[in-house]
């Protein structure tokens, strides 16, 4: 009876987070659209830097593949309903799910080669699948020539490691932050411990 209430727990709690940092990626969706506060990627302004990214991470890290799927969901719908634009908000909502399914089998692992793990696999992941995907969405949606989209690939791969990067950096910050503050109120005591010797 215990083990399954704590299973119920579990899910529960799931089940609420997700819909917390879903609606996180909501929140920063339309306010960086309509605060104008997106930062435009400076060799190809049509490409903008925002954070709707780090939620999506955040979930990986703490709830799982399936969480981040959720939110990455989450912001693909409400691109589609602010925008109306059902490519462009596909083209982002699987940049961001293939950035943690390039992290999703080195999550668990700690210290600073799992994390170094995570950021190469997820960087690698997002380039490989926008390459791809831009390769067939320019020509046949936007009417890019093909010449003109292989030449712009190595600038739009630039643009996705550093979109990854906010993405990945900010929410292992972030997970970090609430983990070490987790293990804190655990603590029976709390002077002289770090997080760090927790996670090595």
């Amino acid at each position: 009876m215990g083990r399954s209430n704590s299973v119920h727990v579990q899910r529960t709690t799931k089940l609420v987070g997700t819909a917390v940092l879903g609606a996180l990626v909501v929140v920063f969706d339309y306010t960086l659209k309509f605060s104008g506060w997106k930062i435009p990627f400076p060799w190809l302004p049509i490409l903008k830097f925002d954070f709707t990214g780090i939620p999506i991470v955040l979930s990986l890290l703490l709830y799982g593949l399936r969480s981040g799927a959720a939110t990455s969901a989450v912001a693909f719908l409400a691109i589609v309903f602010r925008s109306g634009d059902f490519v462009g908000a596909s083209m982002k909502a699987l940049a961001e799910f293939s950035t943690i399914l390039g992290m999703a089998p080195f999550k668990n692992r700690t210290g600073r080669l799992g994390k170094a793990f995570s950021l190469v696999f997820g960087l690698v992941a997002r380039v490989a699948v926008t390459s791809l995907l831009n390769v067939i969405v320019l020509p046949v949606f936007y009417r890019y020539t093909f010449l003109a989209t292989v030449l712009l690939l190595p600038l739009m791969g630039v643009f996705n490691v550093m979109a990854g990067c906010i993405s990945i950096f900010s929410g292992y910050l972030i997970y970090e932050a609430m983990a070490r503050r987790a293990l804190l109120k655990s603590s029976p005591t709390t002077s002289g411990l770090s997080f760090e010797t927790r996670a090595q």
